[in-house]
């Protein structure tokens, strides 16, 4: 049996959503009004929240030559991405589409870096013509088909090797792990150091910088600092060779806390980085994504049923893991709370299964859950929900993408409309039968 506790937390899910008079806001905003308004499943972001958290990177790295290149993979919204840029940030970017949606977003070419293991020529000749910051290269055949590529276009590419350190991050998942020797990503230091020569001596190649991503999700300090070490005595090597870099990249994956725990201290981190890139004169590239967006948005979602079978309670809401793949995928936790609460009510409070309608068991947002027992037609907001939540959202189970919001200066702004059926069949075609 459970046990009667008033419902909810006053405290509410994040600094941007605060809960006033029992209903969860974004910045004096109801969020029930705003599913009402723009029905559910739906993504709300907190654009001051976003451009806070740009602003306290800039600060924090004051003391350098300093660029954020937002990771744009962890939320590729337009707004979102215009927002970042207004600050001052650039864009990390993994794709062609990506290019595009910085570009059409606002951000300069010339803050933009593109990383990934599998560009092909046409998204090095897009880039390389509009102009990118640096071409991120992780082995021997990228950098020779990026060496063609200039060739072909008459333009030298900019180039920074990716280089794997092998440093075992501590990341909450497996596939969250870049960093080691056993990783698909980066170039070994052995060949990375072939590679910067080989750039060195091409009039088709611009070696910028020299980079590393360990991993996402990582809350300490200690593997940052080891892979740094492996870059700089990398960069003063290739210094003695003549070859100065102009910029070290140290990756992103800064990890927040998902209830309410600390993240990675930036503070210490800037202790750590600025006083040896100062030295060398190396501007630094950091790629953050989560610790950007992750606390700034929430998943709204409304309670169809609630069902008791084999001795489980399942609260069966409109969205699963069509909209936020998180917690099927990486066993990711996020924080669910009631969006409206009575502080008078007292409920029965038991474990829940939060799940919902895909046809698949793996469709849950927790499982386990100890929540006062919700009831049918009532909301959940789920927390820390603005990065990799749209992001990697499907249509599975044919089922429509959710809209996005966006609450700026007190308003609320539609900055994605939810997809229609119509919409689903977008670039599908029925050939005709052949008799």
């Amino acid at each position: 049996m459970g046990q009667g506790v008033l419902t909810g937390d006053p405290a509410g899910l994040a600094p941007g959503f605060p809960r006033v008079d029992g209903v969860l806001h974004c910045r004096g905003v109801a969020l029930d009004g705003l599913a009402r308004r723009f029905g559910t499943p739906l993504y709300v972001y907190d654009a001051l929240g976003i451009e806070a958290r740009v602003r306290h990177f800039q600060e924090t790295f004051s003391g350098v030559d300093f660029l954020l290149a937002y990771s744009v993979k962890a939320n590729g919204n337009l707004a979102v991405l215009n927002r970042i840029g207004s600050a001052g940030a650039g864009a990390d970017i993994v794709s062609g589409g990506e290019l595009h949606r910085a570009l059409t977003a606002g951000i300069p070419a010339s803050r933009i870096v593109f990383a990934g293991v599998g560009k092909t020529a046409r998204e090095m000749e897009d880039a390389l013509e509009a102009g990118v910051h640096a071409f991120h290269v992780e082995g021997r055949g990228e950098l020779e088909l990026l060496e063609s590529v200039a060739r072909r276009l008459g333009s030298p590419a900019p180039v920074a090797i990716r280089v794997n350190p092998d440093v075992e991050s501590p990341t909450p998942h497996e596939y969250t792990r870049t960093g080691h020797a056993a990783s698909k990503f980066g170039v070994p230091v052995s060949e990375a150091m072939e590679l910067y020569r080989h750039a060195h001596g091409s009039s088709h190649l611009r070696v910028r910088g020299i980079g590393a991503h360990i991993g996402s999700q990582i809350v300490e300090v200690a593997p940052y600092t080891d892979a740094l070490a492996v870059l700089l005595e990398m960069v003063d090597e290739l210094a003695g060779e003549g070859l100065e870099l102009e910029y070290l990249d140290l990756g992103g994956g800064f990890g927040v806390g998902y209830d309410g725990e600390p993240g990675l201290p930036l503070e210490e981190l800037a202790d750590a980085l600025v006083p040896e890139l100062v030295r060398r004169g190396l501007r630094l590239v950091l790629e953050p994504g989560r610790s950007v967006v992750g606390h700034a948005g929430v998943l709204l979602t409304r309670i169809h049923y609630v069902k008791r079978s084999g001795g489980k309670t399942f609260v069966i809401t409109d969205g699963g893991m069509t909209e936020l793949l998180r917690p099927s995928h990486y066993g990711g936790w996020h924080r669910i709370e009631p969006v409206r609460i009575d502080p008078k009510e007292v409920r029965e409070v038991r474990p829940v299964d939060v799940v919902g309608p895909v046809c698949e068991t793996g469709d849950f947002l927790a499982r386990g859950r100890p929540l006062p027992l919700p009831r049918p037609g009532e909301l959940l907001a789920v927390g820390t929900a603005g990065a990799y939540g749209f992001a990697m959202a499907s249509n599975y189970n044919a089922r429509r993408r959710p809209a996005e919001v966006m609450v700026e200066d007190g308003r609320p702004l539609l900055v994605r409309r939810r997809e229609t059926a119509d919409d689903l069949l977008r670039g599908e075609i029925v050939p005709p039968r052949a008799d």
